[in-house]
């Protein structure tokens, strides 16, 4: 060898493989057609179903939000992000992500790639990066797109949130942009997954499905059980993080559990292939495979065997859904919602007043806690009144269906409540707030008397009969009676010695005999 050969220095890699990388990867991803279909659904789709919407009477009720998709334009954003979140986002993922390392088996390219001066960290590196770019544009196309079909076909009214209260038009647009930031994390996670197995069964086919088919199991394994250790665990489970936004007050907690553990999934995806990419072997001939049924057998019996443990573990922990935890959202939606139907018909609602009520919810089979479309609370609404009996009490009784993240659907019946819109002062018809009761509480949070809207009261049983309320039906007046609580009868008892005292002894024997007069049938 000679002197000047030997001072030839070896070929170095270059400092910038990374960014060649992702940039080589990023354009060959937005050239794909399957991608550009990706953009051009979140960015019209949204439009497209506010449009959709407009255009009938019929509302999403079994959504979060969906019965006040006529009332409010940022109730669109929300209602999409429902749906996205259940399954459109690990679609998305798949179609992405699933042939991202795939196709280089496919096409047999490992070998010119990695002869370009570019280790397998820099195409490791630059293919991820890529992916998670046009993820993290894709959510946020999909969310601006929907905020902005909203109120362009509906307006900006103010929007019922999930504890009953409303959201103010100034607050809305930013609690919109910040929730659908909140499904980011998640959603690189199954993007994550969609690489993990790409390069794992080296198909494009079991990369776009298996983010697709992961999503479903996690959404039945949250039908699943009371704990709420798997629940949390659960990918698709972060997902719904952004409902602690629209209470009041707002709620934390659940937020960082689902940041958390969307990273856990990433850098457990991510890793779990970067191992793999590491270990392959791309120097020798590509061997021929045989494919067989051994391989895809064994991966459905190992999947059937994990989704058997996480359901058999779905009660450890402690259980998010209480009762205590239920009467307390209940309770304090029914009064806002209460007090916004009272304003809409014209009537006066000073500023701050609370309703007074007692709020009792159980299950009709099993133990009164735990998610399920079984629960029922009522609540008994305290009117004072003139007369022997100075108190009203005015039991509503509502329908539950509760989650495992801690949201409900509550219906009552149209007898107790009306129907579905009302004509409000102006003679304009609107959704009437008490039909459909959207809400969420927090799961993680410790539920004391003092922090509800009123104590818990007991369950309900039978008591005597009272006269039927003004507005109810005798049919309604006809079902059992609920014997007061303690804490009610006692409040009775308070409120009648103070009638009392202000009365008088004289004014109240007058007020016996004429009613002693009323029940022999003698004039007053």
């Amino acid at each position: 060898m000679s002197a000047r050969a030997a001072a030839v220095p070896a070929p170095r890699l270059s400092s910038n493989g990374v960014r060649g990388v992702f940039r080589a990867e990023l354009r060959k991803l937005l050239a794909q057609l399957a991608i550009r279909v990706l953009f051009l659904v979140c960015l019209l789709g949204p439009a497209a179903f506010a449009v959709v919407l407009g255009e009938q009477s019929g509302v999403p009720g079994d959504t979060l939000l969906g019965v006040w998709v006529h009332s409010s334009g940022f109730a669109v954003p929300f209602v999409v992000l429902g749906f996205a979140g259940y399954l459109g986002l690990p679609v998305v993922a798949g179609a992405l992500a699933g042939d991202l390392f795939a196709s280089e088996d496919r096409y047999g390219t490992w070998k010119t790639v990695l002869t370009r001066s570019r280790t397998r960290r820099d195409v490791f590196l630059g293919k991820v990066l890529a992916a998670a770019t046009i993820m993290v544009a894709l959510v946020g196309l999909a969310g601006l797109s929907s905020l902005v079909a909203g109120l362009l076909l509906t307006g900006d009214q103010p929007l019922v949130g999930l504890s009953g209260a409303l959201v103010p038009s100034a607050e809305a647009p930013w609690l919109v942009l910040a929730s659908w930031a909140l499904v980011i994390p998640p959603a690189l996670a199954f993007t994550g997954l969609a690489v993990l197995f790409s390069l794992a069964t080296r198909s494009g086919i079991m990369g776009v499905l298996a983010p697709v088919l992961i999503a479903l199991a996690m959404q039945l394994l949250a039908l699943i059980g009371r704990g709420g250790v798997v629940h949390s665990l659960l990918l698709a489970s972060a997902f719904d993080a952004w409902h602690g936004l629209l209470t009041a007050p707002k709620f934390y907690v659940p937020m960082l559990i689902a940041v958390g553990v969307s990273v856990l999934w990433l850098a457990a995806c991510l890793g779990a292939s970067w191992m793999m990419l590491r270990r392959r072997d791309f120097a020798g001939p590509p061997v021929a495979r045989r494919q067989g049924w051994v391989t895809p057998l064994r991966t459905v019996l190992g999947a059937a065997a994990l989704l058997a443990v996480l359901a058999a573990a779905g009660n450890l922990g402690p259980v998010p859904v209480t009762r205590a935890r239920l009467e307390a959202s209940v309770g304090r939606a029914f009064g806002a919602l209460t007090a916004l139907q009272q304003r809409e018909l014209g009537r006066s609602v000073p500023g701050g007043s609370e309703l007074d009520q007692r709020v009792s919810c159980a299950r009709r089979s099993g133990k009164s806690q735990g998610p399920g479309d079984d629960w029922t609370c009522t609540m008994t609404v305290i009117a004072q009144q003139a007369g022997y009996n100075p108190l009203q009490l005015t039991p509503v009784t509502y329908d539950l269906g509760v989650k495992s993240n801690g949201c409900y659907k509550a219906e009552a019946p149209p007898s107790f409540v009306g129907r579905q819109t009302m004509t409000d002062a102006r003679g304009a018809g609107v959704v009437n707030p008490l039909f459909i009761i959207y809400g969420c509480f927090d799961p993680t949070a410790t539920v004391r008397c003092a922090e509800l809207v009123r104590c818990p009261a007991p369950a309900p049983g039978s008591g005597a009969g009272r006269a039927t309320p003004p507005g109810r039906s005798p049919e309604s007046a006809s079902r059992p009676a609920q014997e007061p609580p303690p804490q009610v009868q006692k409040a009775a008892r308070e409120a009648l010695r103070k009638q009392e005292q202000k009365l008088g002894p004289a004014r109240l024997r007058e007020i016996q005999e004429a009613e002693k007069r009323l029940a022999e049938g003698r004039p007053p």
